[in-house]
């Protein structure tokens, strides 16, 4: 594989000496149903064949040398592999540092450091996981080398921890379980409520899925994103005080929603849990569709999702707005709506294999015309989970 090659090379350049093993950690793509997972909602998310690539060798002391090849100004970065805390100045290495820092917390100390070469294939700020593509991978390589008896489910728990606490996102754990726990040709079901999960293949036939990237870097997402965690939090502990026994938005049904919504004091609040309500049971209708074949449903669900994140949710914006909108009106398209955050990233899409071309043409002129530059396009395919190459 010339990527391994280049990164073996840029190895030795770096740190001299062979690498041993290699290692991959797709990025995800959630389907249908987004901003659910913190709600304790369902996710279907899939694994993505683009993602991040590591060629690694053990060190005989406590220190670890990273280098990232997407990022080769930062230059290499060390860190000790106990006693870290996040340092600004490590930039993206804070990442795995983070993975690191939760092992040992959890008791898994690992016994020496390591060299890495990162390389990864997803574009960034495209809203496709790289974070937790990396988190996923570097728990990979510390099980693989320590042995500690950690199944993937573990691990996954572990690099969301890392997110939340030592990098300061406070994400849910949808994309850290879609990264490593992906299959191929298939996306996940999930329950972020009690990590009951369930493969669904996914029979696309004669249609692929297209990332669409704004080329927007999006910047608001993090304080937005927490914003809107924070007002969903709201307005379940105001549900409770007339449902003690509510758990979670995501146990609610759209009409026992529409019942309570008026114990809710704020508008805002009411339509953010409104969105975290309909778009979890969105995606159980939309994996049902699916699964009986019914693409056309599934698409139409799809698009139904892209307005209540526009209407009810607010984390579009007019990148992904014209975007979606110029998706709905190419033959071909099955359906199409923002996914990950918001506030920039990407547009997925559903789209016939002999319309592509034509998608990408309408997309780019139609986006260029309105916003002043281009969007990029990948069409990917499912993949499997984070795992050894060789």
């Amino acid at each position: 594989m010339a990527i391994l090659e280049d990164m073996k090379k840029a190895f030795t350049e770096q740190f001299g000496g062979q690498a041993q093993r290699s290692f991959f950690s797709p990025g995800r793509v959630n389907l249908i149903g987004e901003h659910t997972d913190y709600n304790g909602g369902h996710v279907f998310p899939c694994a993505i064949s683009l993602g991040t690539y590591a060629v690694v060798a053990d060190r005989k002391d406590d220190k670890s040398r990273v280098y990232s090849m997407n990022l080769a100004d930062k230059g290499v970065i060390e860190f000790p592999m106990s006693g870290l805390s996040y340092d600004k100045a490590h930039d993206w290495a804070n990442y795995p540092m983070g993975v690191v820092e939760m092992f040992n917390e959890a008791g898994y100390k690992p016994a020496h450091g390591f060299d890495i070469v990162f390389y990864g294939t997803l574009p960034a700020g495209a809203g496709l996981s790289s974070s937790a593509s990396l988190e996923v991978l570097m728990a990979d390589i510390l099980e693989d080398a320590f042995h500690f008896g950690l199944d993937m489910v573990e691990m996954v728990k572990l690099s969301q921890k890392a997110e939340n606490k030592f990098v300061g996102v406070n994400c849910g754990i949808m994309d850290q379980f879609a990264v490593g726990m992906g299959k191929k040709d298939h996306a996940i079901l999930l329950d972020c409520n009690t990590l009951e999960y369930r493969y669904s293949k996914i029979a696309l036939k004669d249609a692929s899925i297209v990332i669409t990237n704004t080329n927007k870097p999006h910047s608001l997402a993090s304080s937005a994103y927490n914003v809107r965690r924070a007002q969903c939090e709201h307005a379940l502990n105001e549900l409770k005080e007339v449902k003690p026994e509510l758990k979670a938005l995501g146990e609610l049904s759209n009409e026992e929603f529409n019942k309570l919504a008026g114990h809710i004091s704020e508008h805002l609040e009411r339509q953010r849990a409104r969105h975290a309500v309909y778009e979890n049971n969105r995606a159980l209708e939309a994996v049902d569709a699916l699964e009986h074949d019914d693409v056309e449903k599934f698409g139409k669900l799809m698009n139904e999702s892209h307005f209540s994140l526009r209407d009810d949710y607010d984390v579009t914006g007019i990148e992904l707005d014209t975007l979606a909108e110029l998706a709905w009106g190419v033959p071909g398209v099955i359906g199409s709506r923002m996914v990950g955050a918001g506030f920039g990233g990407s547009t997925i899409s559903i789209v016939k294999n002999d319309a592509i071309e034509n998608f990408k043409k309408v997309l780019t002129e139609g986006y260029t015309k309105k916003i002043g530059y281009a969007p990029s396009f990948v069409v990917a395919s499912i993949a499997d989970g984070t795992h050894r190459i060789d």
